[in-house]
């Protein structure tokens, strides 16, 4: 009777893995990013890196030039169209995803706040600042309800003597590891049919002027001259 208890400890191992949250850590302000990755009681400090030590730093080698030149390759763009393809595809399972985990991600904390710069367009930052109340009075009730947010804290403002934005914050996402796999099963199939139209549309989409070839003129030298006077 060895092999049941083996598989009872292998089943034993395999809840309390699922059970064991993971998630991340994230605070950022004046432009200083600081993340921390949390595993069950674990937590690692990701960024900003701590500076090494002198002396540990292995030399660079340099690299031999190419015999030959490597065409460069076109990066694929990401459009606002893409954004919204992306939206469609995605948010519907994420919303059926996220339903079924019946609120096992948990936020905490939530702390942000913005204020947006509106003296270069004072009419467009005042613009920008309506349709961000909007989105955070509109979606926070349905975050509220598919997510465990625990005092929540989100303050907007528009500063019309400032020029830049200044934003900070911190926030922490945890979930368990079977929330995670839930989830992955249910985004898996959609995310990879947007993926593979994302990759399609960039390989069919024609590219920036700079990035032509020599030999392509373009489309200014179709134009022809008007017939001397």
């Amino acid at each position: 009777m060895a092999w049941l208890r083996i598989l009872a400890v292998i089943a034993l191992v395999i809840v309390l893995l699922c059970w064991t949250r993971v998630g991340v850590w994230a605070a950022f302000a004046g432009g200083e990013l600081r993340l921390d990755v949390i595993f069950g009681l674990l937590r690692v400090h990701i960024l900003p890196a701590r500076p090494k030590k002198p002396g540990t730093e292995k030399p660079k080698k340099e690299k031999k030039a190419a015999k030959n030149p490597v065409k460069p390759r076109l990066k694929p763009s990401f459009t606002l169209e893409d954004g919204k393809d992306a939206l469609r595809t995605l948010l519907p399972p994420l919303k059926r995803a996220l339903s079924r985990t019946r609120r096992g991600i948990r936020v905490k904390p939530l702390r942000l706040s913005l204020t947006l710069g509106g003296q270069e367009d004072p009419a467009a930052s005042a613009q920008a600042y309506g349709e961000i109340q909007a989105a955070v009075w509109g979606g926070m009730p349905l975050l509220e309800r598919l997510l465990d947010i625990r005092d929540p804290h989100i303050h907007t403002d528009v500063d019309f003597q400032a020029g830049e934005t200044a934003a900070a914050g911190e926030i922490g996402v945890t979930l368990r590891i079977g929330t995670l796999l839930a989830m992955g099963f249910g985004m898996a199939f959609p995310a990879l049919g947007w993926f593979l139209r994302w990759r399609k549309r960039c390989k069919t989409r024609p590219s920036k002027p700079e990035e032509r070839p020599p030999t392509d003129p373009g489309p200014e030298a179709c134009k022809t001259e008007p017939p001397a006077a």
